[in-house]
Formats: structure tokens, C-alpha cells, sequence
């Protein structure tokens, strides 16, 4: 659900490594819809450098799961960019730094021991007993939605429907005005431009000066949750220390919170839509779910198996290491490809086959793996089944009002953002 952030110091691209892949990673398209690009690599080199970057890119299962389970050399300190953004992230963080508080790296950027500190706050939000307790109020909120569209029988979803939910719920969450989601959605945008695609000076400089806003708003949430703390995720977090311990910096605070409004917008919008999406590109699922409602979990985990909204993350080798035959250098950046392990063939039966019958979906990376596993998840998928389920019971087909853009995904280098999706609901 967060981002790997980033620090920057320039890397030259060796040419040692070759692949016979002639794709380029690069390419929108292929950003947009990897899974050719992603059999090939299965087939050819399941670790394969992008001649552009620098950045490895790891595709198989096991060697995925290993290296999120081995943080002693897959660190998520990730402090290296890819050489030609090293200077645009340097600028970033300068203005962030100089006007407002610069990032360090807490929770997802972190490695144990240091990480456990920050997941334990977190960790007493988002508990399977709280997320129980919330579903009456997230179904509430997706019928709501819901009943803005119903007449009209169309949508765009993503603006309409599966932005709105899960924004509405992080909001609410972090005790925050639920009125303001959409200004949110803007900060959340331009905190994840700066990994998501390369960026021109003058966009730098825009998404900063977002971010900025972003943080005299949360600054001044801090101080008033001091003063007067509440049952939010805000006021436990300024008040997280016990008796001796330092509270959290202000930096510490804009960092978590950065992470939070960032996965708790974009992940379960890309997961809502993609749901959508494939119900309408199998008719034939979307009819067996209609008549077998209890298959909407298992509905789910292939959804977040097949289109997994977080494609992968970084992570930066502390020291030379082998994955997969091929040697990876010390101080390398590594995408592990949570998508693209998710289609391993060695892991599951017929992966290109979205199956929501299947036996196998549950082992599934999605949301990670380890100590790093998204805390989020026991409320995406909460959120993901209130939605399906009211989505299901107050319509009896989903289909495209206009097809979709091409490439229907927004450049990313780690997420699968949907530029927009209008359907129609009967």
C-alpha cells in the first residue's frame, strides 16, 4: 500500500547483464499491460536489468518471497536512484527540505529492528476486531455511492465509485474531513509522482509545492491532536510514545502519513476498478458470481492475483547476491514484481487464466510478503467485499459505457492507476 521512497545518489548502468528480451520496460505500453513482457522474463530471465536505469527486475515467486524475507540484503532503506532522476529527486527532496520537513524513512522504508517500532502503531489501527467493527459503515458508504449513479444507470467508476470508498474510509480513519477527499486524492497523486514516472524540472517543482500543502495541513492536524487527541489514527500517532520515550517528530509524522494517505487512496481504487474490469471482460464469471454469491472472496484474491495493484516495490542488495543464476552487485536498486511473481507459471496453474474457482489464488503476493506484509489489507478487503457485494445485489450486469483509453493506465513504474472507466450498470 506505500511507496518505496527514494535518495539519490547517481548509479551508472553496467553492461554485463544481458537478456534476450527486446521489450523495453520503459515503454507505456508495456507499463500498462506487462504480461507479455512478464512471460518473457519468466521464460527467458527472471531477474533482468532495464538497460535504461539500472533498476533489476525480479519476476519469479520464491526468489520474490526470499528476498522480502531476507531484509539483511534486499534492505527496504532504499537510498539509490536511477541515475537520469537521480538530480529531479535530489531537487524534491531540497524543496520539501527547505520549505517544509524533507522525507526520512519510517515503516515500508525501513528494515527490522527500526521497522517493528513503526508497524507496532500501526499495527493497533488497522486489527482484524477494528476492521469487523467498521464494515457497517463501509457498506453504508458504498451503498451511498451507489445510490448517486442508480437512476442513471452509468458512471465513471473510478471518480464515481472506487476513489470516493476507499478514500472516504482512510479519511474518516485518520480523522480527517471527508468533504476534502478529492483535495486528498490531489496530495496523494503528487506524493506518488516522483517514483511513478520520470519527471521534467517544472513538474518536480509542482508536485513538491502540492506535497508542501499537504504538509502545513497534516502540521497543524498534528498540533490541534496534541492538544486535543481524539479516537484517530492522527492522535494515536502523535501520542504513541509511552512514559520516557520521544514522540514522533513532526518528520517522522509527515512520513507516515504520507504512506497512509498514498496506499489508502490509490491501492483499493486500482482493486475496485480492475474487479470491475474483469467481471465485464468474462461475461461468463460475472454471471457465475451473480449466481453464486459466496465465491466474492475467492473473486477477490484472483483479482488482487491477476491485476495486483501494487506491481512491485523496491528494494536495495546490501551486498553482491545471486538469484536465479544471474549476480546481482551490492548497492543495486531491485523491483520485486509482485504482478509479475503472481503469474509465475512455476507457482500457479495456468496463470494467464483468471479463475475464480481456482485452488491456488491464496498464496498470492499482492500485499506483499513478510515483515513487510501491507497492514493495510485486512481493511482492503473488507472494503473490496462491501463494494462487490452491493455493487452485485443493487444491479444485474456490468458492462463499458465507451471502451477504455489505450494504454488504458496512466505511466507508472509500480502501479496500475486507470486514467478512467465508464460503465454502464443495469
Amino acid at each position: 500500500m506505500t511507496i518505496e521512497e527514494t535518495e539519490h545518489e547517481e548509479k551508472s548502468v553496467s553492461p554485463e547483464h544481458e537478456c534476450p528480451v527486446t521489450t523495453s520496460f520503459m515503454d507505456h505500453r508495456v507499463q500498462s499491460e506487462p504480461w507479455e513482457f512478464i512471460s518473457e522474463l519468466h521464460e527467458k530471465c527472471p531477474v533482468h536489468k532495464v538497460p535504461e536505469t539500472g533498476v533489476w527486475l525480479m519476476v519469479n515467486y520464491e526468489a520474490s518471497k526470499e528476498a522480502l524475507l531476507t531484509p539483511e540484503i534486499f534492505s527496504s532503506t532504499v537510498r539509490a536512484a536511477a541515475g537520469h532522476q537521480a538530480e529531479k529527486l535530489r531537487l524534491h527532496q531540497e524543496i520539501l527540505s527547505k520549505e517544509g520537513w524533507g522525507h526520512v524513512l519510517t515503516l515500508q522504508r525501513t528494515d527490522p529492528p527500526v521497522h517493528t517500532h513503526y508497524r507496532k502503531l500501526i499495527n493497533r489501527v488497522f486489527t482484524p476486531r477494528r476492521v469487523a467493527a467498521m464494515a457497517p459503515n463501509i457498506d453504508a458508504v458504498a451503498n451511498s455511492l451507489i445510490d448517486a449513479f442508480e437512476e442513471s444507470g452509468e458512471c465513471e467508476f473510478v471518480s464515481e465509485f472506487a476513489m470516493p470508498l476507499p478514500g472516504i474510509i482512510i479519511t474518516e480513519q485518520l480523522g480527517l474531513d471527508r468533504s476534502q477527499i478529492y483535495t486528498f486524492k490531489k496530495w496523494a497523486d503528487a506524493m506518488l509522482a516522483p517514483s511513478m514516472r520520470l519527471l521534467t524540472e517544472e513538474e518536480v517543482r509542482e508536485v513538491a509545492e502540492i506535497e508542501l500543502e499537504a504538509q502545513r495541513h497534516f502540521a497543524q492536524e498534528f498540533e490541534k491532536r496534541r492538544e486535543n487527541p481524539s479516537d484517530d489514527l492522527i492522535s494515536a500517532l502523535v501520542h504513541s510514545h509511552e512514559e520516557g520515550e520521544e514522540p514522533l517528530t513532526t518528520a517522522e509524522l509527515q512520513n507516515l502519513m504520507h504512506q497512509l494517505i498514498t496506499g489508502g487512496f490509490e491501492t483499493t481504487t486500482s482493486a475496485l476498478a480492475h474487479g470491475i474490469w474483469l467481471l465485464i471482460e468474462y461475461p461468463e464469471t460475472q454471471k457465475l458470481l451473480r449466481s453464486n454469491p459466496e465465491l466474492i472472496e475467492s473473486f477477490i484474491e484472483e483479482a488482487l492475483r491477476f491485476w495486483s495493484p501494487v506491481q512491485g516495490l523496491a528494494r536495495m542488495t546490501t551486498e553482491d547476491t545471486e538469484v536465479c543464476g544471474t549476480e546481482i552487485p551490492s548497492g543495486s536498486m531491485v523491483s520485486v514484481r509482485y504482478g509479475a511473481a503472481n503469474r509465475d507459471p512455476e507457482q500457479f496453474e495456468d496463470p494467464e487464466k483468471f479463475d475464480i474457482t481456482r485452488n491456488d489464488n491464496g498464496g498470492h503476493l499482492a500485499f506483499g510478503f513478510g515483515a513487510h506484509f501491507c497492514p493495510g489489507a485486512s481493511l482492503a478487503r473488507q472494503e473490496l467485499k462491501s463494494a462487490f457485494t452491493a455493487l452485485l445485489e443493487r444491479s444485474e450486469w456490468f458492462d463499458f459505457a465507451k471502451p477504455l483509453q489505450d494504454p488504458a493506465h496512466e505511466p507508472s513504474f509500480f502501479l496500475l492507476p486507470l486514467e478512467e472507466m465508464h460503465i454502464k450498470i443495469k
